[in-house]
Order: structure tokens, then C-alpha cells, then sequence
């Protein structure tokens, strides 16, 4: 029998009911959740600065409550997700609650943690960790900014010992996605980890299914004859070889076929031959995709080699202070009366003595958000533009001084405006991304493993 390895969410922001909709669907025996992005752990950053018992991905609580009734009756179903996010132990202390309200108390939970680099930054900086951007090489300390949170991309082996250790739900903090995968087949399979193909395979496995409905027709050009308000949501079946099939709940909506396999296949993955995890280096172009029929797909032939020595790192750091704001313009110069009120906006700022690091405007309807311009026979025939406009700056100030010039254009503007009654925007910090890596020597991951009612 195949391992059934199931993935309902895709990013911090998915479906709520998908989790729920694909165990009640289709037996599976793990159900993975993957939350975290680069943007995403930036966002947990803020709202851990927040309130130090944030900082985890709070849909995962939802989902977690919705699935409650499977879990009491499907012996076999386990969760693995990385919803623990900046801190996964405050997620822990959360999901146990769930739990024990449902009668689920003695259900095992494993915390990984460990990715966490923060509190060590400076340690590891004068040990000779240098942090250096991927593109240009700099170390991190030349750049003389303040880190809001710096996070290690651990693999499969964490999630493994949880699992050793009988967890039935696993949260982890940052893991590489497709580790989130690997972590059980290597459970399940007890595979060597030096055994490279598997590896790979498994790899393959969990990078097509952890964006959740984009291999199941999600995001596809191909859009237009499915039915996407009940999409399904991916089953990679693997087994022990390391080859798998994708397949999505009967009856449920989208497709699985060789094209969806293929487009996700090649989403995100840089250098083709190298694909690089903390689990191994998967070769993609030795990938063989067969369409089965019946939202059925096989994947076979992923080859493998050893993992690089280090880990990536995703880093946040302060870069001063953001805010928007958007006006609906119409009439027949609307396109023309846009690009006014942006001028004005710029103009009574600079008289006022504020002048911008970053700024930015754009006419949304007028065909710029995609790189093209209407010509001018449609755009005479143009009778709205959404004018959005916004500036970047160290100074909170200046910010805050931006985000009052929007709405005087209502009567010291053009007419023809609409939009200008909503609250002011609010400003916003930057946290910019810095991606790095870090020697694995460097890093210690940590697992502790305890039923619920022993985390509250």
C-alpha cells in the first residue's frame, strides 16, 4: 500500500475548509500544512513584536478545530505542518487547548524548534557567520541594519524524531517545504539518509503538492472549464521506491493531469539539476510524468545527491517605514486626471518639506500592471483608472504626512474622484528580506514530544 501524503494549505492566507473537506473526502495518513513564505515569517516577525505570545500562523487554529472530529475517528490520520512559525511553542500551547476541549487531551504533539536565530545572531556573526547576501555577496553586518528575525530552513530529520517519538501532530517552525514531505516518508519507509534517489523522489513528492490547488488546476492558465469553487486538494500517493502518483479527492473540483504536474513542477525551483533541500539535491530533469487518467498522475525517475552543507537563511531587518493609498478616477481623461492628482500629491508634500526615498504610482485599468500600455483608440473609449500610489521612507514622519495628502482631493483636486472616505492608511514598518546561508554545524535543531494536556 502508498504511503498517502495529503497537503490542504499552501500559504498563510488558504482555504480554511480545504483540511477538513480532504480527510472527510479521502483516507490519507499524513496531512501536511505549509504556511510559511519569506513574507509570511516577516509578518509573524511583526506580530511576535507585537505580543511575545504570538507569532504563529493563527488560520492553523481554525483548521485545527474543524479536523478535530476526523482525528477522534481516523486512527491513522497525523498532521504535520509548519503553522509553529516564529513560535511554536506558543502554537503548541494553542492547539493543545483545541484538543483537550474536543477530548483529544492525550494526543501527542511534537514541537521542532530550533530554527530560530534571533537570539543568536551577534554569537554566531562573531564565530564567523557571516550571513552573506545569495546575490551580492555582502555580510550581513555591512549593511549596519537592525534584524527583526532571522530563520534557518531545517529539513526532514526533526520532523522524523517527533514522529519517532509518537507525535501525532508535528509543528515545526521554519522548514524547507518539501521537508515537510520527506519527514514522514522517511518515517514511514525507514529509508537510509544517504539513500539519494529516494530522497529525491520523496522531494519531488512534496514540492508538487506544497502549494496546495496549484497542481490541481490552482494558478493554471487553463482555468476556464474547471470548477474551481470545490477544488480539490493534492494526495501525493509514494511509495517505497520513491516514485509516487498525485491524484485530489473523487468528486471533488479542478483536475490532476500531466499539465498541472508540469506547471508546478517548474515553480520556483532555480537550477532544474540542482534543486537544493537540507534532505538532498533532487535532479528535476530526470523527472518522468505520465498521465494515468482520472485526475491521476505518476512521477518516477527523480535522481538525487548529497545535500549542500549549509542551511538557507530567510532574514528580516528594519528598512524604514511604508503606506498606500488608492483613488478611483473617472471620466473620459481619466487616465490623464490620474496622473494629475498623483502630481499634486507630490507637489503639496515637497512644498511642505517631505521628499521620499521610494515612491511609486501606478494606474491600475490602464494596462501598466502588466508591463503594456491601451492604445489610444481604446483609450479613448477609457472611462475609469484606480490611481494607487505609494512612497517608502526612513522617516515615520514623512510617512505619516503622505497618508494625510490623499484625501484633500476630494475638493481641492479634479473632479471625477471616488474612494477618498475610507480611513486614512495606516504606516507601516518595512522588513526587508536578506537570504543567506549558514554552516548545519551551526545549527541545533530541538524536538520535545507531549500529549496534549501536558502542554497546557
Amino acid at each position: 500500500m502508498p504511503l498517502c501524503i495529503a497537503n490542504a494549505a499552501g500559504f498563510l492566507g488558504d482555504q480554511l475548509d480545504a483540511p477538513r473537506r480532504l480527510v472527510e473526502a479521502a483516507k490519507v495518513d499524513y496531512l501536511t500544512l505549509e504556511y510559511l513564505a519569506e513574507l509570511t515569517l516577516s509578518i509573524l516577525a511583526r506580530l511576535r513584536e507585537k505580543d511575545p505570545q504570538a507569532g504563529y500562523a493563527g488560520d492553523f487554529l481554525d483548521v485545527l478545530e474543524s479536523l478535530t472530529p476526523a482525528l477522534a475517528s481516523q486512527s491513522q490520520l497525523r498532521v504535520v505542518t509548519n503553522a509553529g512559525g516564529m513560535n511554536p511553542e506558543a502554537c503548541a500551547r494553542r492547539a493543545a487547548a483545541i484538543l483537550r476541549q474536543a477530548g483529544l487531551g492525550e494526543t501527542p504533539i511534537g514541537v521542532v524548534t530550533g530554527d530560530d536565530l534571533l537570539g543568536r545572531l551577534t554569537e554566531l556573526q562573531a564565530a564567523g557567520c557571516h550571513f552573506a547576501h545569495f546575490d551580492t555577496g555582502q555580510p550581513f553586518a555591512e549593511l549596519g541594519a537592525e534584524a527583526v528575525s532571522v530563520n534557518a530552513y531545517l529539513g526532514a530529520a526533526p520532523i522524523v524524531e517527533a514522529l519517532a517519538q509518537g507525535a501525532r501532530i508535528v509543528i515545526t517552525g521554519r522548514v524547507a517545504d518539501a521537508s515537510l514531505t520527506v519527514g514522514p516518508a522517511m518515517h514511514a519507509f525507514g529509508w537510509s539518509w544517504s539513500d539519494w534517489d529516494r530522497l529525491a523522489g520523496a522531494t519531488v513528492a512534496g514540492h508538487l503538492i506544497e502549494c496546495g490547488a496549484q497542481v490541481t488546476g490552482g494558478y493554471s492558465v487553463a482555468w476556464e472549464n474547471l470548477e474551481l469553487a470545490n477544488v480539490g486538494y493534492p494526495i501525493a500517493e509514494l511509495e517505497e521506491s520513491g516514485e509516487c502518483v498525485i491524484a485530489k479527492p473523487a468528486g471533488s473540483g479542478g483536475v490532476v493531469n500531466r499539465r498541472t504536474v508540469v506547471e508546478q513542477l517548474v515553480y520556483e525551483i532555480g537550477d532544474p539539476r540542482r534543486y537544493l533541500t537540507p534532505d538532498g539535491t533532487a535532479d528535476f530533469t530526470a523527472v518522468e510524468v505520465e498521465d494515468l487518467g482520472r485526475d491521476r498522475v505518476a512521477v518516477r525517475g527523480a535522481q538525487g545527491q548529497p545535500p549542500p552543507d549549509t542551511y538557507k537563511v530567510s532574514l528580516a531587518y528594519r528598512a524604514g517605514y511604508t503606506a498606500g493609498g488608492q483613488l478611483l478616477v473617472y471620466g473620459a481623461d481619466c487616465r490623464k486626471k490620474a496622473a494629475a492628482c498623483a502630481d499634486v500629491i507630490f507637489q503639496r508634500l515637497a512644498n511642505a518639506g517631505f521628499h521620499y526615498g521610494e515612491k511609486h504610482v501606478e494606474f491600475l485599468g490602464a494596462g501598466e500592471s502588466a508591463g503594456t500600455s491601451i492604445n489610444p483608440t481604446a483609450a479613448s473609449s477609457q472611462r475609469e483608472v484606480v490611481l494607487r500610489i505609494s512612497v517608502r521612507d526612513a522617516s515615520r514622519e514623512a510617512v505619516e504626512r503622505f497618508t494625510k495628502e490623499i484625501a484633500p482631493l476630494a475638493t481641492s483636486g479634479p473632479a471625477g474622484l471616488a474612494g477618498y472616505a475610507a480611513a486614512r492608511t495606516p504606516v507601516r514598518p518595512v522588513f526587508a528580506y536578506w537570504p543567506a546561508t549558514i554552516p548545519k554545524s551551526a545549527v541545533t535543531p530541538h524536538v520535545q514530544t507531549r500529549a496534549a494536556d501536558e502542554w497546557l
